[in-house]
């Protein structure tokens, strides 16, 4: 017998459990058009996420069969989670270890009771924002689906959050979407050059050059989402805007989708006159890291302040993102979490 993960029995076909006062089993059936293969992942890789997430739960595999003894609430988890996979399955989707191991995540933090979550993985995992070249971008986390649903809902949304949580790459998708979907006509994408705004007289070059640096991660992640080719012509056209946010200044801006990136960079004037160059059918997505203020000493961030001032305002939202919806290497989170860690033991 081998320990192994399963997915979900057809949607209708029984799956038996029987509860003992310690334990209860459950078994399940893979139909045969989703191979094993797909079940337990090249060379069993998802097999090891379940044993490891289930260490007391006993999984075993019998061709198409899979039983699961344990625990009873470890083991109704086990049977969630593999209703859950069967419905990514099903859209023709892959399993990844990754995914599997989010799903884990959103089960457990129903189960505890962490909060009202009505959204299942299936539902998370499985909605497209947008694909481009055979690629698909989805959210991954129950936050990051929360965050592109208030997007859509919002005139204003705010994204705030650690390095690597998708604030900004998932609001430009959102945005491509928009402009795809002729929701909008334009693309303003902008950051506060903080670093520059010292040495620019320093730099070579132009003032596009001397500025490019600090925006080349917004170009870079329009290379991702639209044809590279088709990128210097939308530009040349003023559909899709790049620039620094002193270049906001005195505008008003309709018919648009507008990203404010790294925003804990702002002071309280700038965050105040960009979000007064709102115009009408226009929406605004505002990103940042509270905790990567590169300020200098003594300029209180603009980020750390707006949601005292707009907390509650209606059309106005706050998605706070944590290290749990980090989706770079995994030490990226452990890294978050440490630095966190450090900050409240020594005040800050």
């Amino acid at each position: 017998m081998s320990k192994g993960w399963g997915l979900s029995r057809p949607h209708g076909l029984p799956m038996t459990q029987t509860p003992t006062q310690a334990q209860a089993s459950a078994q399940f059936t893979v139909p045969a058009k989703h191979p094993m293969v797909m079940v337990l992942g090249s060379g069993d890789a998802l097999l090891r996420v379940i044993e490891e997430a289930f260490p007391a739960t006993d999984i075993h595999v019998r061709g198409n069969e899979i039983s699961a003894v344990g625990d009873a609430r470890e083991v109704a988890l086990v049977q969630r989670l593999f209703d859950e996979m069967m419905l990514v399955l099903r859209t023709g989707q892959p399993m990844t270890e990754d995914a599997v191991e989010r799903s884990i995540a959103m089960l457990r933090a129903a189960e505890d009771g962490n909060g009202a979550v009505s959204e299942t993985p299936a539902e998370v995992l499985t909605q497209n924002i947008l694909s481009n070249r055979g690629r698909t971008i989805r959210p991954k986390t129950l936050n990051q689906k929360r965050y592109v649903d208030a997007i859509d809902k919002h005139t204003i949304v705010f994204g705030i959050g650690p390095a690597g949580t998708g604030k900004t790459y998932l609001a430009m998708a959102k945005a491509v979407q928009a402009l795809q979907a002729k929701q909008v006509n334009r693309i303003i994408l902008t950051r506060p050059a903080v670093e520059a705004g010292e040495r620019l007289g320093f730099l070579p070059g132009t003032l596009y050059e001397k500025i490019d640096p600090y925006l080349r991660p917004l170009y870079d992640a329009l290379h991702d989402m639209l044809d590279p080719d088709s990128i210097p012509r939308l530009m040349a056209a003023g559909t899709i805007e790049v620039a620094p946010l002193a270049y906001m200044r005195g505008r008003t801006l309709n018919d648009a989708f507008i990203i404010l990136d790294e925003a804990q960079n702002t002071n309280p004037e700038q965050m105040k006159m960009f979000l007064t160059r709102l115009g009408f059918d226009s929406k605004i997505v505002i990103t940042g890291d509270v905790t990567q203020v590169d300020l200098p000493g003594g300029t209180k961030s603009g980020l750390r302040q707006v949601r005292e001032i707009l907390d509650g305002v209606d059309d106005v939202h706050f998605s706070l993102l944590t290290s749990q919806d980090v989706v770079r290497h995994k030490l990226v989170g452990r890294i978050v979490d440490a630095y966190e860690k450090y900050d409240s033991r020594n005040g800050r």
